[in-house]
């Protein structure tokens, strides 16, 4: 590009019009946005013209838009900052991360409300209600991520893992907080199968 003039560096004619002429510009600058040595031939090719264009201008030879001005005052506009690694989610986690509908949320929601009411206010029932109730919503689960995604392997996978996750955690929680949770009449394993139907609301609804 060194023998070419710089009209021809930016690939229009010596009477291009100065739109013609800045619009050839910002072409090339999208072009080799990652080539600096190319945008500063561009660049320089362009401050050329323009400082031809102003000769001309005061020779008389042509009429110049009020809008050029010397390269020197033009005010370049700062880079586009790229957004960094640290401020993306890693792409695994937004593979799994859904962007569930108002239906996706509250459906689920209810039902998992619902299950949680059984178990709390209801604990005549034993162990045997928790079981049920455990049995309910694991099918619940399965049912609102095979639904999203008709993936039922993985609506399987998730829930089980959640199922287990839930009950471990709500066990481990349980016995940090057996004084609060004995205050509010809920044995351990009622608080760990509430934590569990909180546990797979959040996996249902917001999991893919």
């Amino acid at each position: 590009m060194s023998d070419q003039n710089p009209y021809e560096k930016l690939g229009v004619s010596e009477e291009a019009s100065f739109d013609e002429i800045q619009d050839a510009r910002n072409r090339l600058f999208e072009q080799h946005s990652g080539d600096a040595k190319h945008l500063e031939v561009i660049e320089a090719a362009y401050d050329a013209i323009l400082m031809d264009r102003l000769r001309m201008r005061q020779e008389g030879k042509i009429k110049v838009p009020e809008r050029i001005r010397f390269p020197e005052l033009r005010v370049q506009s700062p880079p586009k900052e790229s957004p960094t690694p640290r401020e993306q989610s890693p792409a695994w986690l937004q593979r799994m991360l859904d962007q569930p509908t108002p239906a996706d949320i509250f459906l689920p929601g209810a039902w998992f409300l619902g299950l949680s009411s059984i178990t709390v206010f209801y604990p005549e029932g034993g162990d045997q209600v928790l079981q049920l109730a455990l049995v309910v919503g694991v099918g619940a689960s399965i049912y609102f991520l095979n639904r999203k995604e008709s993936k039922f392997g993985r609506a399987v996978l998730l829930t089980l893992v959640s199922l287990i996750i839930g009950l471990i955690a709500g066990g481990l929680v349980a016995g940090w907080l057996s004084p609060q949770i004995s205050f509010l009449n809920l044995s351990s394993n009622q608080f760990s199968t509430v934590l569990t139907f909180i546990l797979l609301w959040l996996v249902s609804s917001f999991l893919r």
